[in-house]
């Protein structure tokens, strides 16, 4: 990936080359396919080849320096034996790289803060986000939706690797952003993309089954999470934790074993304690209690489990200095986190449409659960499972939506390279006496037909996506606009 920035010398960037050379690094790269004179190129371990493979081609393209593991030197070294370039061997070549492309852009917002947890991590950075805004801050989220708020970016990954995150952290600094919160994926953090952000605080929402077919256990997914903890946050940081979560305790305590302040959020328990909410058709009212005072304040949000993801975003504000009344004057002002209980339609007979970006078990439960108290009818529920994904949670999905929904629909989510009906079988064997649906867009026009007065209906899996991924193609989808087009043809609206 070429940068704009100017050259900089081994030494500048903290790095040290086999032989002494130091030769003028023109920008980073991590795709050989980017290198251009001057570069340099980090060939980092891969979960199915290793980025020494392209090393020669790098050179051949002028790469000036290499940075890679002791593997990596060894699969090219006739490559590297025939060329001038600067060889720079790391022990962990991919938290080398974070640092570098830190010190290499230069710039990132003063006060950042990061957020992880199988669930939750988007809504928490953008509440963070718009409580700053509130409060005169200009700030972003970074994550899923990409980078939101007082200057805006497109993403492709949740947490990108360190060379386009740094840039996009030097970028909106250079814009005038002064405060960023960004999600922190355990992919992310497992591969080091974080390791170069100053962070101020961060927290943990919560941990449950995701991501299996990426990492080897549950254990080494939840030690992926804590690395936010371990290793990203430093010492003199915050760690805001909910310590409803069965692993809060032990995420507390490693945040503590660290010397860093713990700021913990639960029902009636905690710093940030939610004593007690009251619910209604469009949202909630709270009272909770910090620093020894009660407050209480109305939340326009559905959905009960909002209130944690709010209280977490209020620890993060409160962590970086701001006053914690004046963030709590804010809460009123929050507005839906793009799919997340996002009220996407209402019917002329009064039944809402939600989309959530629920894709596990526990958030499928989680988010019907929280629909419920809004509801007075039935609560339908339409849910799917991505190919080429943790294939073990598909029957569990289905479990969790029946025992939480009076109808389910099963249908496609994105199925990848899988076959669509397989993947459907899946989640039905959890799912018995379900509808099965095939295309997506006839099960949520079916579903929305479903709907008489009081009831609801609850779209999962896709959230905020725009696409439907279908072998190597992505289809246009958008669960939103799919479901304001059922409500307009069955009301008697254009499509």
């Amino acid at each position: 990936m070429a940068s704009d920035v100017s050259p900089k010398r081994l030494g500048q960037l903290a790095l040290t080359a086999a032989g002494g050379r130091n030769p003028e690094i023109t920008g980073l790269s991590v795709d050989s396919r980017e290198v251009r004179p001057g570069h340099l190129f980090a060939a980092l371990p891969g979960t199915k080849v290793h980025g020494a493979t392209f090393i020669a081609t790098a050179l051949d393209k002028g790469a000036a320096a290499v940075l890679t593991d002791a593997e990596g030197a060894r699969i090219a070294a006739g490559a590297l034996a025939a060329s001038d370039a600067a060889l720079i061997v790391s022990d962990d070549p991919r938290q080398a790289l974070a640092y570098t492309a830190a010190l290499w852009f230069g710039g990132q917002p003063g006060v950042m803060v990061a957020v992880t947890g199988t669930n939750g991590k988007t809504s928490v950075a953008t509440f963070t986000r718009q409580i700053w805004m509130e409060l005169d801050h200009n700030a972003v989220n970074v994550g899923t939706t990409g980078v939101e708020g007082a200057w805006s970016a497109p993403l492709k990954h949740t947490t990108p690797e360190p060379i386009t995150l740094h840039r996009v952290l030097a970028q909106a600094a250079a814009a005038g952003v002064t405060h960023a919160a960004m999600e922190a994926s355990s992919h992310g953090l497992e591969q080091r993309r974080l390791d170069g952000v100053s962070l101020k605080a961060a927290a943990f929402t919560n941990f449950t089954q995701d991501h299996l077919d990426y990492h080897a256990s549950f254990e080494a997914y939840f030690a992926a999470k804590a690395g936010l903890f371990r290793r990203v946050l430093p010492e003199e940081g915050t760690a805001v934790i909910n310590i409803d979560d069965p692993r809060g305790a032990e995420m507390r305590a490693i945040a503590a074993a660290r010397g860093q302040r713990v700021i913990s959020v639960g029902h009636g328990v905690g710093d940030l304690s939610l004593l007690a909410q009251r619910f209604d058709a469009t949202g909630q009212d709270l009272r909770f209690s910090f620093g020894g005072k009660v407050f209480q304040s109305r939340l326009n949000l559905v959905g009960g489990f909002q209130a944690s993801n709010v209280l977490t975003a209020c620890g993060l504000v409160i962590a970086c200095g701001d006053d914690p009344a004046e963030v709590f004057d804010t809460l009123p002002h929050l507005t839906t986190v793009r799919g997340r209980m996002q009220l996407a339609a209402t019917r002329g007979n009064g039944a809402a449409v939600f989309v959530d970006y629920a894709h596990t078990p526990d958030a499928v439960a989680t988010a019907l659960a929280a629909a419920r108290p809004h509801v007075m009818g039935r609560l339908i529920a339409i849910i799917g499972a991505g190919g080429d994904r943790d294939a073990t949670k598909r029957p569990l999905m289905g479990k969790a939506a029946t025992e939480n929904a009076d109808v389910v629909i099963v249908t496609d989510d994105n199925p990848r390279s899988e076959v669509p009906a397989a993947i459907r079988a899946a989640v039905l064997a959890g799912a018995p006496g379900a509808l099965e649906v095939g295309d997506r867009a006839e099960a949520i026009l079916r579903g929305v037909d479903m709907l008489g007065p009081g009831d609801a209906l609850m779209v999962c899996g896709k959230g905020h996506e725009t696409g439907q991924v279908v072998g190597d193609d992505v289809l246009p989808f958008d669960d939103v606009e799919q479901a304001s087009m059922a409500v307009r043809v069955l009301d008697g609206g254009q499509p």
